[in-house]
């Protein structure tokens, strides 16, 4: 087994999309409903299919976001991501050391619904791994 992908319910879509494309998700395509709500997959370019769906659905109104606490992209070098996130005018927190000088350099960032994204560098040891 395996994870497929998770979904996001959006408030709005186009500023969503704007904001993940940012952030190097590529769109797959869209899946568009009757009642005017949409799917929209999205996968990072390493990722061979859709890892992100995000789901617009307006007549639910306002998304409030709960219970969900982050999720994580890995990236190669955090430096350069923040530099080019915030460069595009995304506002990410300053990086963190929170395994120590060894351990993972992590910084946080705010999708437009208040959803929290961790990026990740690996130290050269690579993860951790749990056997």
């Amino acid at each position: 087994m395996k994870t497929v992908l998770f979904a996001l319910r959006v408030s709005e879509l186009e500023r969503s999309l704007a904001f993940y494309t940012t952030v190097g998700y590529v769109n797959l395509g869209t899946v568009p409903f009757d009642d005017g709500s949409s799917l929209v997959w999205l996968r990072l370019p390493a990722e061979l299919s859709v890892s992100l769906e995000l789901v617009h659905r307006p007549a639910d109104g306002p998304v409030e976001v709960g219970g969900f606490q982050h999720f994580a992209i890995e990236v190669d070098s955090l430096t350069k991501t923040l530099a080019r996130l915030t460069a595009a005018g995304l506002n990410p927190a300053e990086p963190e050391l929170p395994g120590g000088p060894e351990g993972p350099k992590t910084s946080q960032l705010l999708d437009p619904d208040g959803y929290r994204i961790e990026l990740v560098e690996w130290p050269p040891s690579g993860p951790p791994t749990f056997e």
